[in-house]
């Protein structure tokens, strides 16, 4: 236990936005106008919220062995995540549990800027066979 993760940092700009956008038809204003992010009262455009969740998932799927599978991730996002801001997505093993035939794992998974100040805290859990 208290084993932590980190994917390293990264700078995520338009490009990597406009590509989940157009993956997953989240072209909203707010996620790719400047302009848009201000008149919301942030300093320009945000991150998306689930393309942030899914660099935390993409940390779990590259800690885990291939039989490995995640159960469960939830974040909770309180601060925005601006264009080309430098961030990074962690995550420290807080339990080890058995179950049946497989061993579980609940992490506590987060974002940070690049001072160390969480953006989007969560939990996660992550099963591997026994």
């Amino acid at each position: 236990m208290g084993h932590e993760l980190a994917a390293g940092p990264r700078c995520t700009g338009f490009a990597e936005w406009n590509r989940y956008a157009a993956v997953n038809d989240e072209f909203v204003p707010i996620h790719m106008d400047d302009e848009e992010g201000r008149r919301a009262g942030y300093p320009g455009a945000i991150m998306m919220g689930r393309l942030q969740w899914s660099y935390v998932h993409r940390l779990l799927r590259e800690w885990l062995p291939p039989q490995g599978r995640i159960v469960s991730v939830a974040l909770r996002f309180r601060e925005p995540t601006l264009r080309g801001a430098l961030f990074d997505v962690k995550a420290r093993v807080i339990a080890v549990r058995t179950e049946a035939d497989e061993h579980h794992a609940d992490l506590e998974v987060w974002a940070e800027d690049e001072t160390g100040k969480v953006l989007a805290p969560g939990t996660a859990t992550v099963a591997v066979p026994a």
